[in-house]
């Protein structure tokens, strides 16, 4: 552990000071009755404003692949904000766009080659959804509105993202107002027969045929698309079982239905490929990406599709607008100067292959917390895992958010997802680190005090 390192310029705010900010996806009242603030980053580590050093074991928010405080970065943004700080995207471009669309092309899955740039998941998704509408339109299959997400999985917070999600607890308040049209596959977590997997499990590639069911209940000539994540993040690390994603690909091609990969979490490198498309040998029609796009340095999102639905919108009179979507901040020349030096370390370094190489090691480290007091799960894949536990009894979440608020005060950042404990860290992680970050999370689940 190093020296603690105090930032002068940041003091402790008063309650009063906590009390304008409405904070999101976090209980207000518990934070700002004992705070757990941030002054700053480097490397590895975050710092408290009193100095206390922790390390980041979940890259910020599955985002920081590349480590904090990337001078390249910062510097490219700085560079791009005193030449411009603004170009309207609409009817007009700049250099970086089109230069970040093509380094995103050069990585993706061969034949996916067009970029439509966004500010965040969330927005990437309602695009994603958008045009797989429209492309069934415009190919003559307009009676394909149906979508189908999937239980547990998460695709963001705005209506369409939050309908085609499977998380009650993003979709239990705004029922009345989602989206129409909507069914779900099942879930892969299959808790009976594949605990303590490592890598991918062996049990429930049958689970894809469930679309078959939807297809037999709504006709395909009714389904426009499929969304699923490659690996569940943001529900708890649910990493598809051998066969699953393959079969769900035969599937949608079969009933000429697109399928949608939601690579926010998987994309640029937490797998060990450029993309989840590729370390599963799986290529969707349409990816969507944000997070580790600019290192999470600047909001920025992208939707990635295949030509032929590029080539689709591509009709009609030259002078009109094929598809009438996007945002003031689509491709900000500020995002696109973060993402082209993320996209150049993450090159330059070769952090995607350093994630498949230090996989093993990661996957050796968490699984030696299997017979802790609680643990009743540990899944992993590449440099992600998930801890799950054994709720308090008539405590859902407690648990695992009592873990995740001990390990803050033990010097380690991780994620609750419920009753799990998620790790994502950024691709520059030594096993130092690794072995600091699972011997802290096992200390703090060892003091574990059950209610």
């Amino acid at each position: 552990m190093s020296a603690v390192v105090q930032n002068p310029g940041v003091r402790a705010l008063t309650r009063e000071e906590l009390e304008a900010h409405w904070m999101p996806f976090t209980a207000n009242r518990n934070f700002k009755a004992k705070p757990r603030m941030l002054s700053h980053a480097k490397g590895m580590h975050y710092w408290t404003p009193e100095g206390r050093q922790i390390l980041d074991g979940v890259a910020g928010l599955w985002c920081v692949n590349a480590g904090h405080g990337r001078k390249e970065i910062s510097e490219g943004v700085a560079r791009s904000l005193e030449q411009m700080d603004f170009a309207p995207p609409f009817q007009m471009g700049h250099p970086q766009a089109f230069e970040l669309a093509n380094k995103i092309v050069k990585i993706a899955p061969k034949g996916m080659d067009h970029v439509f740039f966004v500010n965040s998941g969330s927005e990437a998704v309602e695009t994603a959804l958008k045009i797989a509408l429209q492309y069934q339109r415009l190919r003559g299959e307009g009676s394909r509105t149906r979508l189908i997400g999937r239980e547990r999985g998460y695709h963001g917070v705005n209506f369409g993202g939050m309908t085609v999600g499977g998380m009650v607890a993003n979709r239990k308040i705004w029922s009345p107002t989602l989206v129409p049209g909507v069914d779900h596959l099942p879930h892969t977590h299959d808790l009976a027969k594949n605990a303590f997997s490592r890598g991918q499990p062996e049990h429930g590639e049958n689970l894809a045929n469930e679309l078959e069911r939807l297809v037999g209940l709504h006709d395909a000539s009714n389904i426009a698309a499929v969304i699923v994540e490659p690996i569940a993040g943001s529900t708890g690390v649910l990493v598809p079982p051998k066969g699953y994603l393959k079969k769900l690909r035969e599937l949608c091609t079969k009933h000429g239905i697109l399928l949608i990969f939601d690579e926010v979490i998987t994309g640029f490198g937490r797998v060990g490929s450029a993309f989840g498309a590729q370390e599963f040998d799986v290529t969707p029609d349409i990816i969507t990406m944000a997070k580790g796009l600019t290192n999470g340095s600047v909001p920025m999102g992208a939707v990635l599709v295949k030509k032929e639905i590029f080539d689709t919108f591509m009709t009609g009179p030259e002078g009109a607008i094929e598809m009438f979507h996007g945002y003031t901040y689509s491709c900000h020349p500020t995002a696109c100067a973060a993402g082209l030096a993320a996209l150049d370390i993450y090159e330059r370094e070769g952090l995607f292959q350093r994630a498949k190489d230090l996989a093993p090691y990661f996957e050796q480290a968490v699984h030696s917390l299997k017979g802790l007091p609680g643990v009743i799960d540990i899944r992993n894949y590449g440099l992600v895992a998930a801890i799950e536990y054994e709720p308090f009894a008539g405590k859902p979440g407690a648990r695992g958010f009592d873990t995740f608020t001990r390990a803050f005060a033990a010097g380690i950042l991780v994620r609750a997802a419920g009753d799990i404990t998620a790790l994502s860290p950024p691709l520059i992680i030594e096993k130092s680190h690794i072995d600091e970050l699972v011997d802290k999370l096992g200390q703090v689940i060892r003091e574990t005090k059950v209610p």
